[in-house]
């Protein structure tokens, strides 16, 4: 299992294994390409899971998603503050996200 010591080294070395799209989190659904795809939580994996945490600065606490779907042809990440959501997230989209 890879091991990173920062959000942004993550990042780059998931994009360079192909999880190249971006992906946002809404209500019930993760999106990317502006909308043109809308995965609900059957449609895509949490292929991995990792976690940062930077005592200095809570607001900078993550967790990042190494998604990819069986449903459309994508691969990409999803970050997202630790423990905060922007949206209210249905109760499937929770379960999918808790790991």
């Amino acid at each position: 299992m890879e091991n990173y010591t920062n959000l942004t080294d993550a990042i780059a070395d998931l994009k360079s294994k192909g999880y190249t799209e971006d992906f946002n989190l809404r209500q019930n659904c993760i999106e990317c390409r502006n909308g043109e795809y809308q995965l609900l939580s059957n449609e895509f994996h949490i292929d991995k899971v990792f976690r940062f945490d930077v005592n200095t600065d809570p607001g900078d606490q993550s967790i990042l998603y190494a998604i990819s779907s069986d449903v459309y042809p994508l691969k990409g990440i999803l970050v997202n503050g630790y423990g905060i959501y922007t949206e209210e997230l249905t109760t499937e989209m929770l379960r999918k996200l808790s790991y």
